[in-house]
């Protein structure tokens, strides 16, 4: 099961705009020169072992240099609490994994793909220190020459790093990129840090320009939920006048009304709610889930599937505010309406 940090990672830097951003943010340069970026495409599928699915996710681009050579990027989202001193070890499984699956899709190719490994890191314990080159983890005999003599017979591999925790707020908010990009990176930097409350505030007009491009709505929702699942009640409270200075109270409270048992269930409206009559209740309920299906419909939608009348209905139907949130979270990646309906034949 995915966790928030996973979904909230992959639906950021799982569009090739943004994944982009990323990648030119820590490429050399003179890689960053030779790249074709119109050429950047999102490839399926995942290496990651399954026990460490909960700590981590990885994403596949392929792209072009500007020469015509195949390039394969591969980006490896960190999550965990503490920093994990085999990581390099981990990085080569996934890069040999990743290379064994290119040539059985090429069977006929005579040489690989340049793969460049990226690890992006915001844990909540400080600075990234584990070994970035896989010769590193080798115990080599003593003395200096000794060891270089040694080395150069050990396997070589090393990936890059950013390690969001070691930026400066002015250095993340410097980056180029799409304005979710930037948020995200803000927003993962300090998601489990005592300093995300006081520094929401001072991001508005980056969550103005979120709300403001295309998407707006679908993406500020996704990190407002983000915000929610990782933060405190002060972080919670903060977000909800952030939300209301960014819309409006009114566009606001619409918008805690269609996508709002989330909201409503880690006190976002708690203030708003307070007072407010027991019988009211139901009837919230009721707008929760009429707001969340409509929700659903207007994403996929606007991400062009195809909703025939009885997955209309389906949805339209549906009571379950649990069913009702699974497949909204679904229907945020998702590529076929297969993937986000359970057990629908398409």
């Amino acid at each position: 099961m995915s966790g928030p940090h996973d979904l909230f990672a992959r639906y950021t830097f799982g569009h090739p705009e943004r994944a982009a951003a990323e990648l030119r943010a820590v490429l050399p340069a003179h890689v960053v020169s030779e790249v074709d970026w119109a050429s950047l495409r999102r490839e399926p599928g995942s290496v990651v072992d399954p026990e460490l699915r909960e700590t981590e996710s990885d994403l596949l681009f392929t792209a072009r240099l500007r020469t015509g050579h195949p390039l394969l990027l591969y980006v490896l989202l960190e999550h965990q609490s503490s920093v994990d001193p085999w990581m390099a070890l981990r990085m080569l499984r996934y890069v040999v994994r990743q290379l064994e699956r290119w040539r059985q899709e090429h069977p006929r190719s005579e040489l690989l793909p340049l793969i460049i490994p990226l690890v992006m890191y915001h844990g909540p314990e400080g600075v990234w220190t584990a070994p970035r080159r896989v010769e590193d983890l080798f115990e080599l005999p003593e003395g200096e020459e000794t060891r270089e003599r040694w080395r150069a017979l050990v396997p070589r591999f090393e990936y890059l790093l950013d390690d969001l925790t070691a930026e400066r707020e002015e250095a993340l908010s410097a980056r180029a990129g799409p304005p979710l990009a930037r948020l995200a990176w803000l927003v993962l930097r300090y998601g489990r840090t005592g300093e995300l409350a006081q520094k929401l505030p001072d991001w508005v007009a980056l969550f103005t320009q979120v709300q403001a491009g295309p998407e707006g709505a679908e993406h500020l929702v996704v990190v407002v939920r983000y915000l929610l699942m990782v933060g405190d009640e002060a972080v919670r409270d903060t977000a909800g006048r952030v939300l209301h200075s960014v819309l409006g109270e009114q566009r606001a409270e619409e918008l805690m009304q269609s996508y709002g048992e989330k909201l409503i269930e880690q006190g976002l409206q708690q203030g708003l709610a307070r007072g407010r009559e027991e019988g009211r209740r139901e009837g919230q309920r009721q707008g929760l889930i009429q707001g969340r299906t409509e929700s659903i419909l207007r994403i996929l939608t606007v991400r062009g599937m195809h909703i025939d009348e009885e997955a209309r209905q389906r949805i339209l139907t549906c009571t379950d505010l649990a069913t009702l949130d699974r497949w909204f979270d679904r229907s945020l990646t998702a590529t076929t309406l297969s993937e986000v309906l359970d057990d629908l034949a398409q």
